[in-house]
């Protein structure tokens, strides 16, 4: 290498290192507290929502990371060890959300929908 490369090397260096942190800055969302978090599933549960889903499930694992550690207070349904609740629901697609009025949402919700359909709060 050339001095003159051996110079200019360096600086590209930490600049792709700072684009890479501003973009990362500026693209990823906040999300919500732990202490949020744990608020909201509680409610979800006060609610009666249940979620049923099966552990070889990406839209269920997607699911359950939104809510981080604060999933263990949403009611859960294993409909891989549990068949007979999951027949008994009527369960056909993971996930799916219950609701104690009889709503019953199929597929991927996220945490925005959950918070609008059951008026559980999803502070940030």
């Amino acid at each position: 290498m050339t001095n003159s490369v051996k110079k200019i090397v360096p600086g590209l260096v930490i600049l792709a290192v700072v684009a890479v942190l501003a973009f990362w800055f500026i693209v990823r969302k906040p999300g919500a507290s732990a202490e949020a978090l744990d608020e909201f599933a509680q409610c979800l549960a006060q609610k009666g929502a249940t979620m049923y889903g099966a552990y070889w499930c990406p839209h269920c694992q997607n699911e359950k990371q939104a809510f981080g550690d604060s999933f263990r207070l949403v009611p859960y349904i294993e409909c891989s060890t549990e068949s007979k609740k999951c027949l008994d629901a009527g369960i056909k697609r993971y996930p799916t959300w219950t609701f104690a009025d009889g709503r019953k949402f199929e597929g991927e919700q996220g945490i925005e929908k959950l918070s609008q359909e059951s008026e559980c709060p999803l502070n940030r």
